[in-house]
């Protein structure tokens, strides 16, 4: 029997927070400072950025799952059909001007996190922030309706974090780290399709008109997959710039997405996803473990 949510607990918010999507945020942080240590020999590795590059990241992604809660309830999305895991504010566990307030306060969080950058990257890191706030609520209220959120993935959780958290220790950019970056954006979009994979009818129901609503199911059993293995496949930039194990390391990474992969094509529709999200997220958390150690080896 499932345990009851009090109307706006701490375990009401801990679930709108959605603690396990944190390791989405966590991953392009960790390989950037990673690249940058290995480049930097660990000397001049500023610690108080990388600390204030991880908050960040962390605080936004819980405010963009807020900004998602609030809006999807609002637009009717997240009704008593939709298959994924329970939503605060569909459920009544926190109420809408809770939940509004929350996300102001996430919202300046990030900001005054962010703040600080400023120092070590110049004002370059304010139009950075700024575009991250402006994105994260236009994701959910109109972009994602559209198809864009893989793209927003790509952005926001690949070229964005790696290449700014890279810049604010190196003061520079390179062919490798944007390969890196490519990578992790690839590797934490799989988390994306596989949820609107588990949510396409439910999705072309209500007009949320996601990638795996457009290029339908057959097409997203091939794309999940081809993520995994391009990522992969874009380590062999790490390997000509002489970061052999970068390279190799996330092989294992790989064999796990391709059975996850075929776990998600068998199962195919249901509550059943539910556990590959999970699968996924974890092996999603192991390719960043693995790219960053193998940076380091190097």
């Amino acid at each position: 029997m499932e345990e009851e949510v009090r109307l706006n607990s701490p375990r009401a918010w801990l679930l709108a927070a959605r603690p396990k999507t944190l390791s989405g945020a966590a991953v392009p942080v960790m390989v950037a400072l990673s690249m940058a240590w290995c480049d930097l020999s660990g000397t001049g590795f500023k610690v108080l950025p990388a600390i204030l590059c991880l908050l960040f990241a962390f605080i936004m992604q819980i405010d963009a799952n807020l900004v998602n809660d609030y809006f999807d309830f609002r637009k009717g999305t997240d009704d008593e059909q939709r298959l994924g895991p329970k939503r605060a504010c569909a459920q009544g566990w926190v109420t809408l001007s809770a939940m509004r307030k929350a996300i102001a306060l996430t919202t300046a969080a990030a900001c005054a996190v962010g703040i600080p950058l400023v120092l070590y990257g110049g004002w370059w890191m304010v139009a950075i922030g700024v575009l991250c706030v402006v994105f994260c609520f236009l994701y959910t209220t109109h972009l994602s309706y559209l198809g864009l959120g893989d793209v927003l993935v790509l952005l926001f959780f690949g070229i964005v974090p790696v290449g700014a958290t890279y810049f604010l220790q190196t003061g520079r950019m390179t062919l490798e780290v944007f390969t890196a970056s490519v990578a992790c954006g690839l590797v934490i979009d799989t988390l994306l399709v596989v949820n609107n994979y588990r949510d396409r009818d439910n999705d072309r129901r209500t007009g949320k008109n996601t990638l795996v609503v457009r290029i339908g199911a057959r097409a997203t059993e091939r794309l999940f997959p081809a993520l995994g293995i391009t990522a992969c496949l874009l380590g062999l930039v790490y390997w000509a710039y002489g970061h052999f194990w970068a390279f190799l390391l996330p092989v294992v990474y790989l064999s796990l997405h391709l059975v996850t992969s075929e776990r998600m094509k068998t199962i195919g529709k249901g509550f059943g996803l539910n556990k590959i999200l999970g699968e996924n997220a974890r092996n999603m958390f192991i390719y960043g473990i693995l790219l960053s150690i193998g940076f380091l080896l190097g």
